[in-house]
């Protein structure tokens, strides 16, 4: 697995649009999201669709062609410097198949930035773009909007990503040892739901696979795992690290669970990274070299995320 095209970080007075690939955003936290980034003394715009919702499918934030349109045109428009999506949900593996990978690629390397449903997006740049995405906090969302520390991470990952170069756990082991790989993942049930698709990585060899999920109970977060094992998309990992487990069952239930799945990788396994969906999410870069010590807890990148 090789190291991704890094884009160029961000400055005062850069401009960001802000786009639903997903799920509905409640005009309030969008507006409250837009504070907060103009706060940073940047220049941030809303997707003409960013506040639709889709006829029928009300789990949905406008059509798929209009979500696409905005996530396209966005990333397109030279004078855009970042899309950061408004919230997850469900419709990204809806959207990926409509963008036009070509246009998407000639426009530039710029800042992808987004989590939970936007795995399917994190996945598809990567393999279709060959470009380093951010796992973070999203404008509209509950926990961005009022946790300081999330606000913070991925202000200094935009703005000095040198700073944040060394992510520490909050908590233990569950299999000892340190390795070295290019930093993936996202979503649990989302890398499950992509297997096969022409946009999804093959697998995670020489990856170190960073893995959280929200709301799922303890036998469909191994359904997840069991799957990604079955087609051999774990084969030749390097390491795990695992995020928040916002809303799942009692940790005495799903910590067995993990480590009996998982521990049979024969590689470093880390929990309680501080990344996903819980209060206080830190950002994440994918598609970048680094080193995972699972018995200090800690996640170092050989390079800044953005250049």
């Amino acid at each position: 697995m090789r190291q991704l095209l890094r884009p160029a970080r961000l400055g005062p007075g850069a401009r960001v649009a802000v786009v639903a690939p997903s799920g509905p955003v409640p005009e309030e936290r969008l507006q409250a999201g837009l504070d907060v980034l103009r706060g940073w003394d940047l220049d941030p715009v809303a997707g003409p669709h960013v506040l639709d919702r889709h006829p029928t499918q009300r789990y949905l934030a406008g059509s798929d062609a209009d979500r696409a349109a905005d996530l396209q045109n966005a990333w397109c428009d030279p004078a855009v410097d970042a899309v950061i999506c408004a919230r997850g949900g469900y419709g990204a593996q809806r959207v990926v198949d409509l963008l036009d990978f070509d246009a998407l690629r000639a426009a530039g390397p710029k800042v992808l930035v987004g989590f939970s449903d936007i795995t399917a997006l994190h996945e598809a740049f990567a393999v279709r773009l060959g470009l380093v995405t951010l796992h973070g906090p999203m404008a509209a969302g509950v926990d961005f909007l009022k946790n300081a520390r999330a606000q913070d991470h991925l202000r200094a990952t935009l703005f000095a990503p040198e700073t944040v170069r060394t992510l520490v756990s909050g908590g233990t082991a569950l299999v000892p040892g340190r390795a070295r790989g290019v930093t993936l993942g996202g979503c649990l049930a989302l890398l499950a739901a992509d297997l096969g698709t022409p946009h999804a990585r093959p697998g995670a060899r020489g990856g170190l696979l960073c893995l959280e999920d929200v709301g799922e109970e303890t036998y469909r977060l191994d359904r997840y795992l069991t799957q990604l094992l079955r087609a051999g998309w774990l084969d030749g990992v390097h390491g795990v690290l695992l995020g928040s487990w916002e809303g799942c069952e009692d940790p005495e239930r799903l910590r067995p669970m993990l480590a009996e799945r998982l521990g049979g990788l024969g590689v470093p396994v880390a929990e309680e990274f501080g990344f996903g969906h819980g209060a206080g999410a830190l950002t994440v870069p994918f598609g970048l070299r680094a080193e995972l010590d699972a018995d200090a807890g800690t996640l170092t990148l050989d390079e800044p995320a953005l250049r």
